[in-house]
């Protein structure tokens, strides 16, 4: 749950141990974290143009890059690939919405140069775990398009927040643990992440998220299915980004 700016509220639980472990997770499973940025960082490029000062999403690409110890040298080249410099690879955003079981909403982002094979591989992933891939718009109703900061606990709150207020974003959120939950508009997230290096404050995982605007709990077998699908799902090669609203039971 969030609340504005300036209303500064302890929420109900901590969630820092499960961010913690739901991202060490899919690190562990992106082993092919490269090609993924390799592939925003063209695509980027491509659509705002090569001068990451200028094209806020080339820059936070950029910095995915480099938090991954991307070489620049890869940087570089995708760069180039993306404003037509050297050889392109003819990549395509398209976004697939579906249900995993019990009816929850799965959103799935992927970049491609093979639009027939993606669809075959997401829609045979749906069905092989009890899901069913749904029509454009059909659940992604249910989510609200974000940016978001994630600091760890023992950040001075106070001088966070003065740079909350100083970068306009939205909610604020403090849990029992200390950290704190920053959202903000996503065409917000470049002057509000710069607000904060500005005051020497680093967030632990930042970007631009879709966030359920409810959450459907999902245990026992039902909650087993529904990870494997995300599992799944995130490991097929064109994927970019997974969103479900299900709350899945440790």
């Amino acid at each position: 749950m969030a609340y504005a700016v300036g209303e500064i509220i302890m929420a109900g639980h901590s969630k820092w141990a499960n961010i913690k472990h739901k991202k060490a997770a899919v690190d562990a499973r992106r082993s092919n974290v490269w090609t993924r940025l390799i592939k925003e960082i063209t695509v980027a490029a491509r659509l705002g143009g090569g001068n990451a000062e200028l094209n806020p999403r080339l820059r936070l690409a950029i910095d995915k890059a480099t938090d991954a110890n991307m070489p620049k040298n890869n940087v570089n080249r995708a760069i180039q690939r993306g404003v037509g410099c050297v050889e392109n690879v003819n990549y395509e955003e398209i976004r697939y919405e579906g249900y995993g079981i019990g009816g929850v909403a799965v959103i799935v982002d992927t970049i491609t140069d093979n639009r027939t094979r993606t669809v075959s591989e997401v829609r045979h992933t749906f069905s092989r775990y009890g899901g069913n891939l749904g029509t454009d718009g059909s659940v992604a109703f249910l989510f609200n398009h974000i940016g978001q900061f994630l600091f760890l606990p023992g950040i001075p709150e106070n001088k966070l927040i003065e740079a909350v207020l100083e970068a306009d974003a939205d909610d604020v959120t403090t849990h029992d643990d200390g950290s704190i939950r920053i959202v903000c508009p996503p065409n917000n997230f470049a002057q509000v992440k710069a607000a904060f290096e500005s005051r020497g404050f680093k967030a632990e995982f930042s970007g631009i998220t879709m966030q359920p605007r409810t959450e459907i709990e999902c245990i026992g077998a039902d909650a087993v299915k529904l990870q494997k699908l995300l599992s799944a799902l995130k490991n097929l090669d064109y994927v970019q980004e997974v969103y479900t609203n299900a709350a899945i039971a440790d």
